[in-house]
């Protein structure tokens, strides 16, 4: 049975109790921008009707990393931007990245 988008929506606000999403000032209301996000992935799901148990987690994992990575990505740009520091854990992982092309370089 397909998960519907306003079940999504309510798992969604489940997991934003635990770690709340700061909306600030955006000119939308965060009900539509749930369920505007729920709509999409269900979609994506349904569409995954014919691929195996494995492909559809890999895609799913694949679509989460990729999230996740631009949500850093972006988190980092706006402290840059705003001049405060990035914090040890980031700042370590980007040190590592660095060290990393260094390394392939030589």
């Amino acid at each position: 049975m397909p998960i519907k988008p306003e079940d999504l929506t309510a798992l969604m606000q489940e997991v934003e109790q635990e770690d709340p999403i700061d909306f600030a000032d955006l000119p939308f209301p965060e009900d539509e921008l749930r369920q505007l996000v729920a709509i999409q992935l269900c979609g994506m799901a349904a569409s995954m009707d014919s691929f195996s148990t494995e492909d559809k987690l890999m895609t799913l994992l694949a679509v989460s990393a990729k999230l996740v990575l631009e949500n850093m990505v972006l988190h980092i740009q706006l402290l840059r931007r705003d001049g405060l520091p990035v914090g040890n854990d980031v700042e370590a992982l980007l040190q590592r990245l660095k060290k990393g092309e260094n390394d392939e370089g030589h």
